[in-house]
């Protein structure tokens, strides 16, 4: 569970980074995706989600990073 928080804390602080330092680009971003169509969006969505998926695995199940 400790592992958990940790995880869910960094990545709310890398999230947060563009919005704090770069916050008039991050608007125009912003503005940007809420005009790109939903299809585009899903699919960058399961991209990502897939390509998460196959780091975790590679980094709990291979030895690659040991």
């Amino acid at each position: 569970m400790k592992t958990l928080i940790t995880l869910i804390g960094l990545v709310l602080i890398f999230e947060g980074i563009p919005y704090m330092a770069f916050p008039e680009a991050m608007q125009q971003w912003l503005r940007q995706l809420a005009e790109t169509h939903p299809d585009k969006l899903r699919t960058m969505g399961l991209t990502a989600l897939a390509f998460g998926l196959l780091l975790c695995f590679i980094a709990q199940r291979s030895g690659l990073l040991d």
